[in-house]
């Protein structure tokens, strides 16, 4: 008796203390999250802090975070048990989370942002008819709720004008909203520009010094863009995965991305990766003299031609943007955004992207049954079954989507809250109801 009790004591102990370990290990993204969420959506968004506490914050572990806003010195710290993080806004450049440097260490890297002096161009009143029958729809979703969700922005383009936005209380058509991972799709605009400007080939090998002594060294940009690399990745956003390390704990995220291991041959197995995403961005920024180099090509080339004016692309701690995540701009450019894809890659007759660079966006990934292209989801492989199988979008965590429907000549921006698994907007039935108006 006395041995089974050691035993059951051993094993209680060995329980407590690889709980212990595991908790410890996950603090970091605990607080990390909390603390750069907030810090975004309080200095760059302009929410209240409270608010954001009570709704995006209010979900596992991380709803236990302890958050102070300091609003002189622009920074948030959050605070769970032992573990301490800190967010730190900078004019223009949004939010960075501190990894290993002080606040004022990291407000030294900047160099000064000239003034953006991009024309924004109203976007064209729709057909006033359509309107008419597109406003209780977006009065039930934003308003009511009815399509399940917590929406921020709605936008809907039909044939390039606008049929219906509505905004939930506290936001407005200035206000910059978070794109999550539909901050890919904006990658690989800015790879088209590239290739258009003859600067890149997709198909080509990439010249990475840490993959040059194994196979890595086959990989392009085109397997990234597929997320169909081979490196080795966890994408689980519930537990301390690749991805939470990567977004929370790394100062150089696209080194952290690039150092894993092949487990596929390139270009043959899918697996959804936003380390991939972040690779691509940090190679495209070595092709450039200089950071600010780098950030204004990103400006002229693909924020200006859209009409998008001060979008904050936020930074690791490295200085390289992070594409996988952190765009903030308005729902109105994000129909902007999709209303370039809906005309070809081009912007008042004027091309932006290469010539079959959407055609080539919405090729499937080999290994994706389907339901990927290049930094693009696809229909094709049913997963909305009541919604043309030409549509494509950008989808980011929490429910941020750009539907682009060429059949339908429809562009559909939601921005907002929809968390699985129990609150997730039914975006099939919003999207019947949409066409079904038109």
């Amino acid at each position: 008796m006395k041995k089974f009790r050691r035993i059951i004591g051993a094993v209680l102990l060995v329980a407590i203390l690889g709980g212990g370990i595991y908790l410890d290990s996950l603090m970091p993204v605990i607080t990390g999250y909390a603390a750069k969420n907030l810090a975004s959506a309080v200095f760059v968004s302009g929410r209240n802090a409270e608010e954001v506490e009570a709704l995006d914050l209010n979900f596992s572990l991380i709803r236990f975070a302890s958050n102070t806003v300091d609003y002189e010195n622009k920074t948030v710290t959050s605070r769970f048990l032992w573990c301490t993080s800190t967010a730190v806004y900078r004019e223009g450049y949004g939010v960075t989370l501190l990894c290993g440097d002080d606040a004022n260490k990291l407000r030294e890297q900047v160099f000064p942002l000239l003034p953006d002096t991009t024309i924004v161009k109203p976007l064209p009143q729709g057909d006033s008819a359509v309107s008419a029958r597109l406003a209780p729809i977006a009065k039930a979703f934003v308003d009511d709720h009815a399509y399940h969700g917590h929406p921020f922005a709605f936008v809907v383009l039909h044939k390039g004008g606008i049929v219906a936005e509505h905004y939930d209380q506290g936001i407005g058509p200035d206000t910059k909203l978070l794109s999550w991972s539909m901050a890919k799709s904006f990658v690989n605009a800015l790879v088209g520009m590239m290739v258009k400007d003859s600067l890149i080939d997709v198909h080509a090998p990439l010249p990475i010094p840490e993959w040059q002594d194994d196979d890595r060294k086959t990989i392009t940009l085109h397997d990234l863009m597929q997320m169909q690399s081979g490196l080795e990745w966890n994408e689980d956003y519930g537990a301390r995965s690749d991805v939470n390390v990567m977004l929370h704990c790394e100062e150089d995220m696209g080194l952290y991305a690039l150092q894993k291991p092949l487990e596929y041959k390139p270009g043959t197995h899918w697996y959804y990766s936003s380390g991939s995403t972040n690779i691509v961005v940090r190679y495209l920024r070595s092709l450039f003299s200089s950071d600010e180099a780098f950030l204004s090509y990103m400006r002229e080339r693909l924020f200006a031609p859209l009409g998008i004016r001060n979008a904050i692309f936020e930074q690791d701690m490295s200085g390289t943007p992070v594409g996988s995540s952190y765009l903030y701009i308005t729902a109105k450019d994000f129909a902007r955004f999709g209303q370039m894809y809906l005309d070809d890659g081009c912007v008042d007759d004027e091309r932006i992207l290469p010539e079959g660079w959407v055609d080539y966006t919405c090729t499937p990934a080999s290994n994706s049954e389907n339901r990927y292209g290049a930094f693009f989801w696809l229909n094709r492989g049913g997963k909305y079954p009541d919604v043309p199988k030409d549509m494509y979008w950008c989808d980011g965590h929490d429910g941020q989507c750009i539907f682009i429907i060429p059949s339908c000549q429809l562009v559909v921006v939601i921005l907002g809250y929809s968390p699985k698994p129990d609150h997730v907007i039914d975006f099939n039935t919003l999207l019947k109801d949409i066409i079904s108006s038109i």
